[in-house]
């Protein structure tokens, strides 16, 4: 009985509820209606999630909330056909005049739509990810998804992260495949990889068809392969992919959202088939909210589409979601108008466009939901210029039939494993294994190289040139019985040194390339016509070259040389013992010697008896003192403390100097002094000097492009003999004046005739020698690194240069370091100089300023100047009184203020005044009495 009345209490409440409720709009019947459209293919899934999600959403957002607006939904049926679409769009604009479309779904289909939209001026908002779908052309186009562009930097750090170098691009035949293509060739190239290969596939195509097209890949070396297809066309080509063999061991598959997205409604044939595919998807953020969310959906799903029973939530289905609950709020805030449309145009004969009109809330609506911010099911909802902007991307990697995350890439921290709060620098993964683990197709744990460098069995195919001369690098021998090639020398050494280390286990085969393959230049410009894998010689990396094959770091030194013979011995000459100063410093020295002379005689004049005399004994004291400190001979006792301090700062100077001049005179004649014969390119060009280069190389081309040489004073040679001869014999007699070369075949010319010749400056700079390879070839990489480390190894590379080029150890000159002591020069001297110069000119400016003290009434007297320089140096040449000199003494007539002239030299004036007050010479000294309170009182003598 209870239960009956339950049931009945009910039933009057549903009743109630179906009276006042409209169950598709909200609870509030008196609400203004505002028309949406939804445009869906609903055979599909995507298109099934989604009318499901926004049938939710609108009661969501209408519940428990107060409104004035209520959307009403009209589906419609795209069955994804772009006519349909269309049509549909038109329909809902004329006969339900909607304020906004969402959809449709494919970007072919959207094309169209927008372009109704822009014309009436309604928003239409869809999930077309192809960035064909322009947001430039359109005012009212509205992208609830993340663009297909966005993810592209997330494949190139993968590409990048597993160090492969080429891609295959293999996409369906649609705008919504085509419209990655220039993306993915920009990112990738940024990580220094490329897509060597297109490969377009018809929506439509057949199983045959895909195989054909896949039997074209597998003749391909490169194993990594970029698919952009809808999950219809995708599981019809892993399938067969799978059958032909290419889901095994060395493949990489790497495939975009969408088609990961929606690996969850993928059958359970095709997810065995992509076992090992890598895959990047939208990252949907986990939440309370979205859990509930989905249990509902679930539950709300498979109670409408029962015959689905594997489909899962997914991310359009949550951009769907989000889309509407921001379009109502939009409503909302625009409110709804009457009428709807404003149409310029009555009468009865008009068009579908003239009939609807322009909307007249359209404007509004797609200025606010053009840039909007919010937080919905799927994370941060932020549409900014009419796109919704992509955070982070989640990497998946297909195992067991099911998709296995395995890590995330995020603009900010690149690829990480795991996905930190707010995504912030400072909060990046620095763990060196950033991904979990992978398994690859095969069921491999190990990274796939990307690269087969051998299809069907064939050999690697190495170019080698049949050099003339020079066999020490690279010789070529065939035996033509057999036919097979044998290769040698230095350049053959490092290569083969290199190979071992690469892990491609390969057999080479050597091709021998004659003189009917044409020069260098042309047979790398020719390489990929010779179906060469590689051409393997002494070539030098030049820019012109690098356009038409890619090149490895250099194997050998890089540099172009200049080698000229080395002048008869020096020591033979008789002036030898003035050539280790240069004459500059041989004159600096000499006047410094006259100069410290001069300063001591000076200072010593007046108080040394040793330095008074005749002239001519004093002119001799001069440089005798001085000269004799060279073998610290001098004999004189010095009486002034300013002397004694000029000469110890002397002494000091002419230690070094001796010592400096013996230590490089010594040099001279025990070492043999190698000096070349020609010192830069200047005097080659001033001497008219013929100039030899290796018949073939490019140096030709370099000195006369850069003006450096003219071409007529050019003559090529074939080997090292031959540059020794035309060395011997000089541009007099037929041969060269100086050898120009790379740095390698420098030191093979120098490492024969080591004390014949030696290299002069400048070396102009080269790239060096190194291996080509096709353009686009992943080799080089792989080789480049393995002679990085070649090189690191000294003891292996120096092996190897020493079994053929010879030991640079045994010939200094190799490197360019003549066995000569270089002259002493003044630059090497100057603060030396400058310490002795300031010494004795301070010490002479003391004593002059001291004497001009002591004679300062002299200098104050009214007598001509020529009067007062010729009494100075009476008073100069005279010997100092030591006992007067160190006292003034009072005269006892004039009280304390008159100083007698005995008592100070400085008071006697050699002359005497005239009737004008002019001083005049005489045979006598004057003694003058000068008194402090009276002029002076002229006396006769």
């Amino acid at each position: 009985m209870q239960t009956l009345q339950l049931f009945w209490l009910h039933l009057h409440m549903l009743l109630f509820v179906c009276l006042c409720i409209d169950p598709l709009s909200g609870f509030n019947a008196t609400a203004a209606k505002a028309n949406v459209g939804i445009i869906l293919d609903l055979d599909g899934a995507v298109g099934k999630i989604c009318k499901t999600c926004i049938s939710m959403a609108i009661e969501d957002f209408y519940s428990n909330r107060d409104y004035n607006t209520m959307i009403e939904l009209h589906f419609r049926d795209s069955r994804g056909d772009v006519v349909t679409a269309a049509s549909a769009a038109i329909d809902l604009l004329k006969n339900n005049q909607v304020m906004a479309i969402i959809g449709p779904q494919r970007s072919i289909e959207a094309d169209f739509v927008i372009d109704i939209g822009d014309k009436v001026e309604v928003p239409i908002i869809s999930t077309a990810t192809s960035p064909s779908v322009s947001l430039k052309d359109s005012s009212y186009f509205i992208r609830s998804a993340w663009c297909s562009s966005s993810q592209v930097k997330a494949i190139a750090a993968i590409v990048k992260k597993f160090g492969w170098r080429e891609v295959v691009f293999v996409y369906e035949d649609s705008t919504y495949g085509s419209g990655l293509v220039s993306y993915l060739t920009v990112d990738l190239l940024k990580s220094n990889a490329v897509v060597s290969q297109q490969s377009v596939i018809s929506s439509d195509a057949t199983e045959d068809q895909i195989r054909q097209e896949l039997s074209k890949l597998m003749k391909m070396r490169t194993r990594v392969f970029m698919v952009h297809m809808l999950p219809g066309l995708a599981s019809r080509f892993f399938k067969v992919a799978k059958a032909a063999g290419m889901m095994g061991k060395g493949y990489v598959w790497l495939i975009a959202d969408v088609l990961t997205s929606l690996l969850d409604s993928m059958e359970p044939q095709t997810m065995e088939a992509m076992q090992g595919v890598l895959g990047v998807k939208a990252y949907i953020p986990e939440s309370v909210k979205l859990i509930n969310f989905e249990k509902r959906w679930r539950k709300r799903f498979h109670m409408e589409n029962p015959e689905m029973d594997r489909t899962e939530l997914n991310i359009f289905g949550l951009w769907a979601y989000d889309s509407i609950t921001v379009l109502a709020e939009a409503i909302e805030r625009a409110g709804v108008t009457s009428p709807q449309f404003n149409r310029s145009v009555d009468g009865a004969n008009l068009t579908d466009f003239e009939a609807i009109g322009t909307s007249l809330a359209g404007p509004s609506l797609v200025g606010w939901i053009r840039n909007h911010t919010s937080r919905g099911l799927s994370g941060d909802f932020n549409i900014s210029n009419g796109q919704l902007q992509p955070s982070a991307f989640k990497i998946v990697n297909v195992n067991g039939g099911k998709e296995i995350s395995i890590g995330f890439w995020t603009q900010q921290c690149g690829i990480s494993r795991e996905l930190k709060p707010y995504d912030r620098q400072d909060n990046c993964s620095t763990d060196k294994e950033n991904l979990d683990p992978i398994v690859w197709p095969g069921k491999e744990n190990i990274v796939p190289k990307g690269w087969e460098i051998s299809v069907n069995g064939e050999k690697f195919r190495v170019g080698v040139p049949a050099k003339i001369g020079f066999n020490e690098f690279l010789e070529v021998e065939k035996n033509e019985e057999t036919g097979v090639v044998h290769a040698k020398g230095f350049s053959i050494d490092v290569f083969e040194k290199v190979w071992e280390n690469i892990p491609y286990n390969l057999p080479i085969e050597y091709v021998s390339l004659g003189r009917e393959y044409g020069s260098y230049d042309e047979i790398i410009q020719n390489l990929h016509e010779k179906d060469l894998d590689a051409f393997v010689g002494d070539a030098t990396v030049t820019a012109s070259r690098t356009e038409y094959a890619d090149f490895t770091f250099p194997y050998s030194e890089s540099g172009i040389a200049i080698v000229v013979p080395i002048k008869p011995n020096g020591r033979k000459n008789a002036w030898i013992f003035m050539k280790p100063l240069t004459t500059g410093l041989w004159l600096t020295v000499g006047a410094f010697f006259v100069y410290t002379g001069f300063v001591i005689w000076v200072l010593e004049h007046r108080v040394n008896k040793a330095f008074r005399g005749p002239p001519n004994q004093q002119v001799g004291m001069i440089f005798w003192f001085s000269f004799s400190t060279l073998v610290f001979a001098q004999r004189e006792k010095v009486m002034s403390n300013l002397t004694r301090f000029v000469v110890i700062v002397w002494v000091f100077v002419v230690l070094v100097l001796t010592s400096s001049y013996t230590a490089n005179l010594t040099s001279m004649l025990t070492v043999d002094q190698l000096q070349p014969k020609i010192n830069n390119v200047n005097d080659l060009i001033k001497n008219g000097e013929f100039v030899g280069y290796q018949i073939g190389s490019f140096v030709r081309k370099f000195f006369t492009n850069n003006g450096i040489l003219e071409s007529a004073s050019l003559k090529n040679y074939t080997n090292v003999d031959e540059f020794h001869e035309a060395l011997s014999k000089g541009s007099r007699k037929g041969g060269v004046g100086a050898i120009v070369d790379e740095l390698p075949y420098i030191r093979l010319l120098l490492s024969k005739y080591c004390n014949k010749y030696t290299m002069i400056g400048p070396i102009y700079p080269t790239s060096g020698l190194g291996f080509a390879f096709p353009k686009g070839s992943p080799l080089v990489f792989d080789v480049s690194q393995e002679i990085l480390r070649l090189k690191e190894d000294k003891d292996l590379m120096v092996r190897i240069t020493k079994k053929w080029l010879g030991d640079e150890k045994d010939c200094p000159n190799a490197n360019g370091a003549l066995s000569t002591s270089q002259r002493l020069n003044l630059d090497s001297f100057k603060g030396l100089f400058l310490i002795a110069g300031v010494s004795s000119t301070l010490a002479l400016a003391i004593f002059v300023s001291h004497f001009l003290y002591e004679n300062r009434y002299l200098l104050e007297s009214t007598a001509p100047v020529k009067e007062k320089l010729l009494g100075l140096a009476r008073i100069f040449s005279r010997e100092k009184d030591e006992s007067l000199s160190s006292k003034e003494t009072r005269s006892p007539d004039h009280g304390a203020g008159v100083v007698s002239a005995a008592a100070s030299p400085a008071t006697s004036i050699p002359c005497e005044q005239d009737q004008e007050g002019m001083f005049s010479q005489d045979e006598g000294f004057s003694t003058v009495e000068i008194s402090a309170n009276q002029p002076p009182v002229e006396t006769n003598s």
